[in-house]
């Protein structure tokens, strides 16, 4: 059976995440379904990683496997035709290559966090961005987060449910940039452990807040304490804005 991998857009606003749950709509379950309206049967979709409710993506990746051979855009059409009453779509479509799979062949992953910094509340933008009413301090904030750059034991910023083998984990990439109004939060990581980066994003407002020196970042990461963590940002901010993988 052909292999096709899809980069896929969606907010999650309405949904309990990707993965298929019982609980709730899924990403998974609603691309599935299309999926089933094109193949005649049911069939699995993989995406490259799980986003929580109310996480959004601009380019989730996932593969599928296909009855027949389709032409990429064909079926990306199609299954944006199943998908026309879901706040998802499919952007791209190809067919991939042998042994591909979405989630084990990806190389990095990588994340933005928008917060919006001002005292009215957001019209158009509203379950799209946090929220906060007052003004941040985006330099320090971008000098705390470098504190968490690196090979590192993120205990502190892991959810007591997290299913990793290990907290260990090296983040390549964490930055802050004043946008406006806006403050975006850029990361990047091979893999991240469940809440990492709304557990950054949390700590980091504190310092642009003004209530955390710079340092007590680097304090709280070396606590390897989950108490030691500032408050988890909410999922709305969130948008998973790509995935990475080897050239072939």
């Amino acid at each position: 059976m052909p292999r096709y991998v899809f980069t896929i857009e969606y907010d999650g606003t309405a949904y309990c995440g990707w993965q298929a749950q019982e609980n709730g709509p899924s990403v998974q379950s609603a691309i599935e379904r299309a999926l089933q309206g094109l193949n005649g049967e049911f069939t699995l979709c993989y995406g490259a990683g799980r986003t929580d409710a109310g996480v959004h993506a601009l380019a989730q990746v996932a593969h599928a496997d296909m009855l027949k051979p389709w032409r990429p855009q064909k079926l990306c059409d199609g299954l944006n035709a199943w998908l026309r009453d879901d706040k998802i779509t499919i952007l791209h479509a190809r067919e991939a290559e042998e042994g591909f799979h979405a989630r084990f062949s990806a190389t990095g992953r990588r994340y933005l966090y928008r917060i919006l910094s001002r005292r009215p509340q957001p019209a158009l933008d509203r379950n799209r961005v946090w929220h906060v009413k007052y003004d941040l301090d985006a330099r320090a904030m971008h000098e705390a987060a470098q504190q968490l750059v690196g090979h590192h034991d993120f205990t502190t910023f892991r959810a007591l449910h997290c299913q990793a083998a290990s907290p260990v984990k090296t983040l390549d990439r964490l930055d802050v940039m004043q946008m406006g109004e806006e403050i975006h939060i850029h990361a990047a990581s091979r893999s991240f452990l469940h809440n990492q980066v709304r557990s950054m994003v949390g700590t980091l407002k504190m310092v642009g807040q003004g209530k955390w020196a710079v340092g007590d970042v680097a304090k709280a990461l070396s606590a390897r304490d989950r108490t030691a963590c500032g408050p988890v940002a909410p999922p709305e901010g969130l948008y998973l804005a790509g995935v990475d993988y080897a050239a072939k």
